[in-house]
């Protein structure tokens, strides 16, 4: 149970910090890590999926509010918002493997107001959690000594 209760508290973790909230999920991950009861192959999986499933929030958040770019509450002015979609576009879907980066999660809601098709959008977006849970094990483990 105590199992059960570590990952369902790094998904959670891992979940928010994906989403606009200013939430960490490196504190739980190496906690559950140093831990040592759960595998780190289904750490890794777990805290990816969680993170992963809370950049598809901003992702939808970004299609849904794009309806509302003219209204005067909209919390991006036209220009910045012109800005974002000419550096998309520039950049493009790539963008996305900096997901994982403090800034990433402005990449994410852009990529739904860009409407980057969501299989694109979750292959990219998943490599990129994962390769950075990955690192993260791997330093953690360097440090842990195993």
């Amino acid at each position: 149970m105590t199992e059960f209760l570590s990952l369902l508290g790094l998904f959670t973790a891992a979940f928010g910090a994906a989403t606009l909230l200013p939430l960490q999920s490196e504190i739980v991950f190496v906690a559950v890590q140093a831990d040592g009861r759960v595998g780190l192959p289904l750490i890794i999986a777990v805290a990816s999926i969680g993170n992963t499933l809370g950049a598809v929030v901003n992702y939808v958040l970004g299609r849904w509010v794009c309806q509302f770019r003219d209204r005067r509450w909209f919390p991006v002015r036209p220009a910045q918002l012109a800005h974002a979609q000419d550096w998309y576009a520039r950049y493009g879907v790539w963008t996305l493997l900096l997901s994982w980066a403090p800034l990433g999660d402005g990449f994410t809601v852009v990529a739904g107001m860009m409407r980057t098709p969501l299989w694109l959008f979750l292959g990219l977006v998943a490599l990129a959690k994962t390769g950075r849970y990955v690192a993260l094990a791997m330093i953690t483990a360097g440090v842990l000594g195993g």
